[in-house]
């Protein structure tokens, strides 16, 4: 596996994933009892917008350096925004929080979380990272493998009922990926049904993920819900034109929460180029 994200972060796909896993974590927290993350390919956890990497592309300029310039009003950027501010009061001015950070910032006291990353080099940054964390475990492994071994979670006594499983492998095998998302999430539904389950995904030409709908609409939950931020038309393979995240068991009332809030980021980041959409592939009765 060569992907590396550090030349990636903070992009027009991150704005869109971190925003909405913040959300997600938000409204999983509206009950008091204890949840658990799995965080399946988490990267570094944490990076620089100025190392080389991330300026060699300079995709963060037209990702979270357009949002943070124009700030929209709306509970859910807002939110986000906060995190990115406490990641730099905490990092230092050119920090980049990845998903394993923002976990780790959102959820409290009693709550745990398990990242795993493959690339040795990664995983321990990643570990570092989160050395004085102690709800946060790391793992070098490969993040599908993890959700067998890992789900249900438990640790000593307490069994976790609800929780996050946040999926977002590099697609290095590209639609080939889909295969592997499809099975390793009907083995977890049946070792921990009751979690909230989202994928990431690219997007380049939408009807190339036509199957990979139609699959998932078939996974055995009561609901699941698509969300999409476009920044370019979905007509160029050769590019990532925008990305979505399926989401299985998503929390009461999200699809409101991303109805108002895409919009509002698909102007801060495309402007009339964007689109985006929310579209329930199972509605429960």
């Amino acid at each position: 596996m060569n992907y590396r994200h550090a030349f990636h972060a903070g992009n027009h796909a991150d704005v869109f994933k971190h925003i909405t896993t913040l959300a997600v974590c938000d409204a999983l927290l509206a009950k008091p009892s204890p949840l658990f993350a799995l965080d399946t390919h988490g990267g570094r956890g944490l990076y620089a917008l100025d190392s080389n990497s991330a300026q060699r592309t300079g995709e963060a300029e037209a990702g979270i350096g357009r949002l943070i310039a124009e700030a929209p009003r709306h509970p859910a950027i807002t939110r986000y925004l906060a995190a990115m501010k406490a990641c730099r009061a905490q990092h230092g001015p050119t920090s980049y929080p990845g998903s394993p950070w923002l976990l780790a910032h959102a959820l409290r006291e009693e709550d745990r979380i398990a990242v795993c990353e493959l690339l040795p080099e990664e995983a321990a940054q990643l570990k570092a990272n989160f050395a004085g964390d102690p709800r946060v475990a790391t793992h070098t492994r490969d993040g599908y493998e993890a959700m067998k071994a890992l789900l249900p979670p438990r640790l000593g006594e307490l069994r976790y009922n609800r929780g996050l499983v946040l999926i977002d492998p590099p697609y290095e095998a590209q639609l080939l990926e889909f295969d592997t998302i499809i099975a390793a999430l009907r083995d977890a539904l049946v070792r921990w049904p009751n979690a909230c389950y989202g994928v990431w995904y690219p997007i380049k030409l939408r009807r190339s993920l036509n199957q990979f709908f139609r699959r998932a609409a078939t996974l055995p939950v009561k609901s699941s819900l698509l969300a999409e931020l476009m920044v370019h038309p979905d007509d160029s393979p050769l590019r990532m034109n925008g990305s979505g995240m399926l989401l299985l068991n998503p929390p009461w009332q999200f699809d409101t929460t991303m109805r108002e809030a895409l919009p509002l980021v698909q102007k801060a980041l495309a402007g009339s180029d964007g689109s985006w959409r929310v579209e329930w592939l199972k509605q429960a009765d």
